[in-house]
């Protein structure tokens, strides 16, 4: 893999009313991908495994006065393929792999929906060389399920809610594991409340989607999941400094609302080291550990937190808000210094 380096990007900054002496900003940290491939698995295929589900398998409707659903149908017919296609979009999109390739045919010929028929070593082989893939990931299992339960009729049309579920299975083949495949369960759900209309002869504000449209934003939010499980991708997380009427700590605060976390440090380095006061040293301490984050130097900013922490420990009372938070952050620190050392082995 191409080495990626670790970056933080500030994006804003928002003062909360109600914490007065703390501002918040957000930024993005890198996270690893949780299914690690070897180091030398520069491309992979993305394959379609499965059976289309029949069309009375897994939809229920539940009328106006009724208190049991009934069974419906709705057409699954190329979800499958949202969702294989999606995922080799979006694997393509985060750049990870040098190449993602797109296989447009599905592998099963046979009609048994309910059975799951993993890749064969020569079935997998047989992809990799026409590919030229290092891997194959193969959606080996998709199970789909649309719910309606019908509250009220007006003008002809009812007004209901509908619920979506998505069960899949994706395996990754690789011919180096030795008999030990890598399987990833999914498991996830969507509702939706409006009227019914699928007859484009009337408009409403909430209106539910039709089963397969239902179906294809699932697939389409299952495969953007599944992204992060196979490549290292970003994330919003929230974080603060500690502002205190002082021309040390503000003029640190005036650095970092321009990002020049270099001089925050110096600032805010300088007032730790004259302040008598342990609540006051500990929160420039903590201003110190989000500036050397901002900075990538996860090991000084893990130490800074601990020192932050253990001050606030030292000066605050056993529930108080400070120690709690503090002590998250130092957690999250060690987290992502250990997330740091994952990226880093596999991008080599």
């Amino acid at each position: 893999m191409k080495p990626i380096k670790l970056i933080l990007a500030l994006s804003s900054f928002m003062l909360l009313a109600g914490c007065a002496g703390i501002t918040f900003l957000t930024v993005e940290t890198r996270e690893p991908a949780q299914v690690t491939l070897p180091s030398d698995v520069l491309s992979i295929a993305i394959v379609n495994n499965v059976v289309t589900q029949p069309d009375d398998v897994g939809h229920t409707i539940q009328p106006i006065g009724h208190s049991t659903s009934e069974k419906a149908k709705a057409s699954c017919d190329s979800i499958a393929i949202f969702y294989t296609e999606a995922l080799a979009q979006f694997l393509e999109e985060e750049d990870y792999f040098h190449e993602v390739h797109y296989v447009t045919e599905g592998l099963r010929k046979d009609n048994d929906f309910f059975s799951e028929e993993p890749l064969t070593p020569d079935g997998m082989n047989e992809i990799r060389r026409t590919t030229g893939a290092q891997a194959v990931v193969s959606l080996d299992k998709l199970i789909l399920e649309t719910h309606i339960r019908e509250n009220f009729r007006q003008q002809g049309y009812s007004y209901g809610e509908m619920t979506g579920r998505i069960q899949s299975l994706i395996r990754v083949y690789l011919p180096t594991l030795e008999g030990k495949i890598p399987a990833v369960h999914y498991t996830d759900s969507l509702k939706w409340e409006g009227f019914d209309i699928q007859d484009e002869r009337a408009y409403a504000e909430l209106m539910l989607p039709s089963r397969e449209e239902a179906m294809k934003q699932l697939a389409v939010r299952a495969a953007e999941k599944m992204t992060y499980v196979f490549a290292p991708h970003w994330e919003m997380q929230d974080r603060w400094y500690y502002t205190l009427p002082s021309s040390l700590m503000r003029e640190g605060e005036a650095y970092a609302k321009t990002a020049d976390w270099l001089h925050a440090i110096e600032k805010w380095e300088a007032f730790y080291n004259r302040s008598s006061k342990k609540i006051d040293r500990a929160k420039a301490a903590n201003n110190i550990a989000l500036a050397y984050e901002m900075l990538d130097e996860m090991q000084q900013s893990y130490e800074w937190a601990t020192r932050a922490n253990e001050l606030f420990i030292e000066s605050t009372a056993p529930n108080s808000l400070e120690r709690r938070r503090s002590l998250l952050y130092k957690d999250e620190i060690a987290r992502r210094l250990n997330t740091l050392n994952q990226i880093n082995m596999n991008e080599m």
